[in-house]
């Protein structure tokens, strides 16, 4: 069974940065679609960015994408979630997750298709 594992939320300002970072039990790292995905009380988890094998990203919304960079170094077998200008809408429970064996350019775009993730890690933004 993989394990996945989210490190480096916590509490930052309203304009604040935070990089997540996400590593995985697998020696194949490399062999992992790998993608961020968030849940706020109350609401549906929904998805932030995904990266595919090869290292093409994809956000979900263009806010994410002018704010928020995914990136992955399979030497570390890390996924990291760099985030810029963090808003209260921003605060949730931040979930990594890993799926295997997908196409070395396909991205991995919805939560159905993943099957292993983390605990998540709690981000919330205030002043």
């Amino acid at each position: 069974q993989v394990q996945v594992v989210e490190s480096g939320g916590g509490l930052v300002q309203p304009g604040g940065s935070l990089t997540l970072a996400c590593t995985i039990s697998s020696a194949n790292f490399d062999l992992y679609a790998m993608g961020w995905f968030r849940q706020a009380p109350g609401s549906e988890r929904e998805g932030v960015a995904v990266v595919s094998r090869s290292g093409i990203p994809e956000y979900a919304t263009n806010s994410f994408l002018a704010r928020f960079r995914i990136s992955r170094d399979d030497a570390k077998k890390t996924v990291t979630l760099q985030m810029n200008n963090l808003q209260p809408e921003d605060t949730a429970m931040y979930y990594c997750a890993a799926e295997r064996d997908r196409a070395w350019d396909e991205l991995v775009l919805s939560a159905r298709d993943y099957r292993y993730w983390g605990q998540g890690t709690q981000v919330t933004v205030s002043s």
